[in-house]
């Protein structure tokens, strides 16, 4: 088991955070990053996140651009912001990551699954980039507050990755711009024992 200051800093005292410092990200942190994150487990190791890290002024542009209002100027301030993608091809490298499934078989399934099962993955790889994320000392301000269509034509016009959500990384600003924690649900209300 890891120790309490390791979840402290994962979930417990970990917070959602809405604005940056301008301390930079370097690139290395960002290589350290993902592989954590790719040994996280999906369904059949179908491994479909695809990440855009946005570190150009350009990039930034064309993200804020897509942003909702009320995310404009959280983006604005973060060093990097992650758009986290879903590849509507991810069946290709099944022969890969799934030696042990019928590749071809698998792929005949109709695309509404094989994009259900793309989005699901996604988002649950999105949660374990936000975990190593933070377990790398970094502070994250996830959102889904933007046009992914924007976002797609924007980035991904001729390729088979779509937006899924994007994640600022940085390190967050603290005092009042961190709002009090709100309420969580109590195990009774959201769980159940059979």
């Amino acid at each position: 088991m890891v120790q309490a200051d390791a979840t402290d800093a994962l979930f417990d005292v970990a917070r959602t955070h809405r604005f940056f410092t301008d301390q930079p990200v370097g690139e290395d942190l960002l290589l350290r990053l993902y592989d954590l994150v790719k040994f996280a487990p999906t369904e059949s190791n179908f491994c479909p996140m695809r990440l855009t890290f946005v570190t150009s002024k350009n990039g930034f542009d064309r993200v804020i651009e897509a942003a909702a209002p009320g995310n404009k100027d959280k983006i604005r301030s973060a060093p990097v912001v992650v758009i986290v993608a879903h590849d509507l091809d991810f069946n290709q490298h099944i022969t890969k990551l799934a030696p042990h499934m019928d590749a071809e078989a698998f792929a005949k399934n109709p695309a509404n699954v094989l994009a259900t099962k793309a989005v699901h993955n996604t988002w649950m790889q999105a949660g374990y980039l936000i975990v190593a994320a933070r377990a790398l000392g970094l502070d994250c301000g996830p959102m889904v507050g933007f046009d992914a269509e924007k976002i797609n034509t924007s980035f991904y016009e001729n390729s088979t990755w779509r937006a899924s959500m994007l994640i600022n990384l940085g390190y967050g600003v603290g005092g009042d711009q961190i709002r009090a924690r709100g309420h969580r649900l109590s195990f009774d209300e959201a769980c159940e024992m059979k």
